[in-house]
């Protein structure tokens, strides 16, 4: 049942990453209007750091999340 469990984890990943590729390269093709406006008006700027503090934000909680789950591990 445990190799069950890592092929099937294995697996999902591999799907997953393989779509966040097709995503990404979809994404890249063409001019997209919006982001050209974004660009022009300097507000492009404005996204970098909302999603910048975004994944800053994330990071720091899986570090947090992460020592909390260390130290209830080592207690027990």
């Amino acid at each position: 049942m445990k190799l069950f469990k890592l092929n099937m984890n294995k697996t999902l990943l591999i799907i997953a990453l393989t779509w966040l590729t097709n995503f990404a390269a979809f994404a890249q093709s063409g001019d997209v209007e919006m982001a050209t406006g974004l660009r022009s008006s300097g507000k492009i700027w404005v996204v970098v750091l909302v999603v910048l503090t975004l994944f800053i934000g994330l990071f720091i909680y899986m570090f947090t999340l992460d020592r909390k789950i260390k130290k209830l591990e080592k207690d027990k």
